[in-house]
């Protein structure tokens, strides 16, 4: 290397990303990932001893992805080959498998080979890879965003590991924030800056466990905030809100606010407002609730507040926190509007959790009487000398496939604790109820 390619290397650095400058070199310098990458690990240790096998990295972006990449070449005494499935082609392949094979043939040298966006590549570009995947000519390490066991071939699968990163924490991303800050090398440290607490968390935050966004936005932060009289850059709440494009609401979700708006939000389902409900909806995502949490909430308000007036709302609230879990933001938020409409809209009874609470009142006190012998358990030898199953009248043999018969212990022959609404679904089940009964009455 002359003297400009060394200058142009060293400019290349310095006006790359912060989020590319700040890449760890080594594995242990690595922040996040604990589940996969904690000493005691597999892949620490197949990393950290050069020991790796093919592995293919599954995670949302920002989550380190690239930079596991990066850690394996520096860490690495074999060859290093890096392509992206959105542009690569098996042209590119050939010539890296013939690379490998000359390595291994004459030097004995493994060769890794990382696809970026790998689910890009379509079948036969997948199937391409497969025997030299599996006879070791190449050691794959891919990188995806997209679920493997989906989009990646199962031969493919079926000769790598997977593991999947998750979005960082809060605290990994602080930590990541405030290296950054400090870092005269390769970070912002030359500016001389400081961050303010709020600020850091509300980065930290509002960043979703995405580090490449965090970074983004303090590096934005630092190079277009002028200096203070002390000669000091001041990263304040605004700037950072500035920043990340992310407005600050009064949200701590350790506090009321958080509590207020849960609230409002599934008192607006139960009241019929969606309008409202979308609201308060918009309100947490934009302050960025956990996604699974409201889920959650809306799979509640389905049972409570809707019940069997629209058996289909839980259905629906079920199917949208799958779906939410297997998305993630931002696609969660039509999931979780159009859950949240469709239990607003939907007719409304709280006949379930009504029936449950006066039958545990009951239970709490009632001492456990006896169950009618005729409804124990008789599938076993010698029930019938004790009595179990005797007398039972089995529901369809009869019209209607209902017979009467007291299920209830003798104590609390009667007793009801189910009272349905005429709304809905329910108005139906009442009439079926009362028309099987009141055939019995007539005869």
């Amino acid at each position: 290397m002359d003297l400009f390619d060394f200058v142009r290397e060293n400019k290349k650095d310095r006006e790359s990303p912060l989020a590319a400058r700040m890449r760890p070199v080594t594995i242990d310098e690595v922040v996040g990932q604990e589940h996969i990458l904690s000493k005691d690990k597999l892949l620490y240790r197949a990393i950290k001893y050069d020991r790796l096998s093919s592995v293919i990295f599954y995670g949302p972006p920002g989550t380190g992805k690239t930079t596991l990449a990066r850690v394996i070449a520096a860490t690495t005494q074999g060859a290093f080959e890096q392509i992206n499935a959105t542009c690569a082609g098996k042209k590119d392949m050939e010539e890296i498998v013939a690379k490998a094979r000359d390595n291994m043939g004459m030097y004995g040298k493994k060769t890794i080979l990382f696809i970026d966006e790998i689910h890009r590549f379509n079948k036969g570009q997948q199937d391409y890879l497969l025997p030299f995947v599996e006879d070791g000519t190449v050691i794959l390490v891919g990188a995806t965003t997209e679920n493997p066991y989906f989009e990646v071939n199962p031969a493919l699968i079926s000769r790598s590991m997977i593991f999947e990163l998750k979005p960082l924490s809060q605290d990994n991303i602080r930590t990541l924030l405030k290296r950054c800050i400090a870092d005269g090398n390769k970070g912002l440290g030359m500016y001389d800056a400081l961050i303010d607490e709020d600020a850091l968390d509300f980065l930290s935050e509002m960043a979703a466990g995405d580090a490449r966004a965090a970074l983004n936005a303090l590096e934005l932060a630092v190079i277009s905030t002028d200096r203070g009289e002390d000669g000091k850059i001041r990263i304040s709440l605004d700037t950072a809100s500035e920043c990340i494009q992310k407005k600050v609401l009064r949200y701590d979700k350790a506090g009321d606010n958080h509590y207020d708006t849960i609230s409002a939000f599934i008192k607006s389902m139960r009241g019929t407002d969606p309008d409202a409900a979308v609201y308060y909806l918009a309100r947490m995502l934009e302050a960025g609730e956990s996604v699974d949490f409201i889920a959650r909430r809306i799979m509640i308000c389905a049972s409570e507040d809707v019940s069997n007036a629209d058996p289909n709302a839980l259905a629906v609230a079920v199917n949208a926190a799958t779906a939410v879990h297997m998305l993630g933001m931002p696609e969660a938020r039509i999931v979780l509007a159009q859950a949240a409409i469709y239990v607003a809209c939907a007719p409304k009874s709280n006949s379930s959790i009504m029936a449950v609470d006066r039958a545990l009142e009951l239970v709490r006190n009632d001492g456990s009487p006896q169950i009618p012998s005729f409804l124990k358990d008789a599938h076993y030898k010698g029930a019938a000398k004790l009595g179990r199953g005797t007398g039972y009248k089995y529901p369809h043999d009869f019209k209607n496939n209902y017979v009467e018969q007291e299920y209830l212990p003798q104590v609390h022959r009667g007793r009801t604790f189910l009272e349905l609404s005429d709304n809905g679904y329910e108005a139906r089940l009442k009439r079926h109820l009362e028309n099987i009964k009141g055939e019995l009455s007539d005869q």
